[in-house]
């Protein structure tokens, strides 16, 4: 049987599939490429196309006798989600839907569906557990949520079975710096920060000083991407093994604010980077951080890379790298 990986040419779905084909397993990858990259698929067969093609996903689904799919098809850029909201609920909610109809025709029997620490908007004291309210403030943390109940009620009246990961912010490259966070325009803050780092951008924004956090700025659980796939194929092991479906946080369960990320850039760098201190942004919250006790004891999914200044490392690596080969960012 083969697994389909929708936007395993994007940052985290390209580390999935490399994680999945090192272990040999049968990949096939549709990825319209809008936001990801020809050359960060380095297993499997990539088809060009998208989630909200329902001829050519049952097709897939239909002749590659496919019986699990991982969804990482989205557009997942906050801001641009409050200016252009029906963008997210088109590409991310309905092709999600237009997905699961597919999945269903088809008897897929397992999904893993990548999900976000967005849908709990600003939870109590800035932590956030699976079964915190889910209140998302931002039209991309709803986008996601929505598709979490289709899934729900879908795995309800029928044979399939999933596992939701809600992510908190990622960060990191591939050890092998083999791929990485290649998106133009990116608006992670580790990826920002590495980009003026290597003098990509003049300077970097820090968007709200006067929240109530230690030192004024945002405050977020920062989890490397390795990890973050790990725990992709730590879900996969556990529907194999009839596992119940189930929605898990992937975060490190600490924070850090934005001025601690900047000055660790600093620190390894050995020269400070230009900050300009803007008003809040629209839909970011104060303070996001996991609870995510459950995703190690229900996976037994142990985090390697558990170290901020590892994970600002690891970025900065691979954004010089980028200035090297400026043709990894090209389709």
């Amino acid at each position: 049987m083969t697994t389909l990986v929708t936007g395993g040419a994007g940052y985290i779905g390209s580390h999935v599939v490399r994680q999945l084909g090192e272990r040999h397993e049968q990949v096939t990858v549709l990825d319209n490429l809008s936001t990801g990259f020809r050359s960060a698929v380095l297993h499997g067969d990539l088809v060009v196309g998208d989630t909200g093609d329902r001829e050519l996903v049952s097709r897939l689904l239909r002749e590659r006798k496919i019986d699990t799919v991982l969804h990482f098809a989205a557009n997942t850029i906050v801001p641009e989600s409050v200016t252009n909201p029906l963008k997210y609920y088109s590409n991310n909610t309905c092709s999600t839907r237009n997905l699961l109809q597919c999945c269903q025709e088809a008897g897929v029997k397992h999904f893993v569906f990548s999900s976000t620490a967005a849908v709990y908007g600003i939870p109590a004291g800035g932590v956030a557990a699976e079964d915190s309210p889910t209140q998302p403030i931002n039209p991309y943390g709803t986008s996601k949520l929505m598709s979490e109940w289709m899934l729900r009620d879908l795995a309800a009246a029928s044979a399939l079975r999933y596992v939701v990961l809600r992510y908190f912010n990622v960060a990191g490259c591939d050890p092998g710096e083999r791929i990485g966070q290649s998106t133009i325009k990116a608006t992670l803050l580790t990826k920002v920060a590495a980009e003026t780092a290597v003098g990509k951008r003049q300077h970097i924004s820090i968007f709200g000083t006067d929240y109530p956090t230690p030192d004024g700025t945002g405050v977020r659980d920062y989890i490397h991407v390795e990890d973050l796939a790990s725990a992709h194929l730590k879900a996969l092991d556990y529907l194999r093994a009839n596992g119940a479906s189930v929605t898990l946080n992937c975060g490190y369960g600490h924070g850090y604010s934005v001025r601690e990320l900047i000055s660790t850039m600093d620190r390894i760098t050995g020269q400070p980077l230009k900050t300009i201190e803007e008003p809040r942004r629209a839909g970011d919250p104060p303070s996001l951080v996991a609870k995510a006790q459950r995703v190690r004891e229900l996976l037994g999914w142990v985090p390697q890379h558990d170290d901020l200044e590892a994970i600002v490392r690891s970025q900065l690596a691979w954004e010089r790298r980028l200035q090297q080969e400026p043709g990894l960012q090209k389709n």
